[in-house]
């Protein structure tokens, strides 16, 4: 008897304060089941209600074995494609295929992408502080865990601690996060030149700009980060202008690393294919899933343009796993962005919720150990749920605040 979807669902839910949403796809095989990312925190309510009121119909009683076949169908069955809401939706049931595929074969699922072409995942971390030596402190605790690749910020992206000074923007002004991308571009500069007073270069470091400065301004960012010898820069312009990456290119020597805002092909052919980005940093679930990840980590080595997958708190464990089966049997892999969903030995500040509850939901999560990720051997993802305890941890419906940036003068920007 073929194996078949029998019903496809949604799990949403918080450990973390980060709404997750994870798609389970049931077979017609007892105990044999699929998990994987849909999460898109700031839209959950618009991809679960694709996934059970779209997605399970349009597939229910199809044979699991066909994960080609099917991305295309979900892909082009609403007539419009590549939207952010739509892709999560066919990402969760798409790993969710791959996952049932690895428990089939009885493999992890490095083991169906051609083995492993190296044993661990090298990862970068995320440090702040309020100052300097706040910083500086984080970044010594990190090299403590064995990181060697750390990205740095003081005040959070585009300078957001900086604020809007009293009496700079127009009366009536809209609430938000106020941004002062001058007083940005300086402290940033003399904040890497700081870390590598303090530090040395031994260490790689790397910078968000978070698309959250003009582009001009980007490019006297990277000009000025020069002497710093950043690993790369990431995000220094949106989507809506990596035209200015060609005079970044002109501009600056300094490596650039861009995507996890794409949606589309369309957006990353022609910087890959002109090599104006040195990584390709896309969120999986954004893009559709495991299926068109290998096929732009394939696509990018044709190129020698590396991987740096977006890896964030807003994905979930599954998204994780999927990066890390990707990397371990990409050539062209670069480095793994990892938000800290390690043991809870190894908790800092950037973990949010409460101590163990991610572990207690997700069972089956990749292991960190001294600086290196590893994948659990398990078939599949490797990864699992347990739903009793992701009920404890409901979603939040409420209105998105970070992402309401604006300039000095009120006008809103790019968050």
């Amino acid at each position: 008897m073929s194996t078949k979807i029998q019903r496809i669902r949604a799990i949403c839910t918080a450990p973390e304060g980060i709404n997750l949403v994870v798609v389970k796809v049931e077979t017609n095989q007892p105990g044999l089941y699929g998990l994987g990312c849909a999460t898109f925190a700031y839209r959950h309510l618009a991809v679960m209600t694709v996934i059970e009121e779209y997605l399970d119909p349009l597939l229910r009683g199809r044979e699991v074995d066909r994960i080609e076949d099917l991305w295309q169908l979900m892909h082009q069955n609403g007539y419009w494609r590549n939207g952010p809401i739509a892709n999560n939706a066919v990402s969760g049931v798409d790993m969710a295929l791959w996952d049932i595929k690895g428990k089939m074969a009885g493999m992890p699922l490095y083991q169906l992408f051609g083995g492993k072409c190296r044993e661990g995942i090298p990862v970068y971390r995320h440090a702040d502080g309020r100052d300097l030596e706040e910083l500086c402190e984080n970044i010594r605790r990190f090299q403590e865990m064995g990181i060697t690749h750390i990205r740095c910020q003081c005040g959070g992206y585009g300078g957001e601690s900086y604020g809007l000074v009293p009496g700079t923007a127009p009366a009536g002004a809209q609430p938000g996060v106020y941004l002062d991308e001058q007083e940005y571009l300086h402290s940033t500069i003399g904040l890497f030149a700081g870390i590598r007073e303090k530090l040395g270069y031994k260490i790689q470091l790397v910078h968000d700009v978070h698309e959250r400065v003009s582009p001009m301004t980007a490019v006297r960012l990277a000009k000025g980060l020069e002497p710093y010898e950043l690993f790369f820069l990431e995000d220094p312009v949106s989507i809506e202008q990596t035209n200015w990456l060609r005079r970044l290119r002109e501009q600056t020597d300094i490596p650039i690393a861009i995507g996890e805002l794409f949606n589309h092909p369309c957006e990353w052919k022609t910087l890959i294919a002109e090599n104006l980005i040195d990584y390709i940093r896309v969120h999986i679930s954004q893009i559709g899933g495991i299926t068109p990840a290998r096929k732009l980590q394939i696509f990018a080595e044709q190129f020698g343009v590396k991987t740096a997958w977006h890896g964030p708190g807003d994905m979930s464990p599954l998204a994780h796993a999927a990066n890390i089966h990707i990397d371990l049997a990409a050539p062209n892999f670069g480095v793994q962005e990892w938000s800290g969903i390690e043991p809870p030995n190894y908790v800092i500040q950037d973990l949010k919720g409460p101590e163990g509850a991610l572990l207690e939901v997700f069972p089956g999560l990749p292991e960190f150990r001294d600086g290196y990720v590893y994948a659990n051997d398990l078939p599949g993802l490797g990864v699992d749920i347990n739903e009793k305890e992701a009920d404890k941890y409901p979603c939040d419906p409420s209105v998105t605040v970070w992402t309401q940036t604006r300039r000095r003068d009120g006008a809103l920007q790019t968050p």
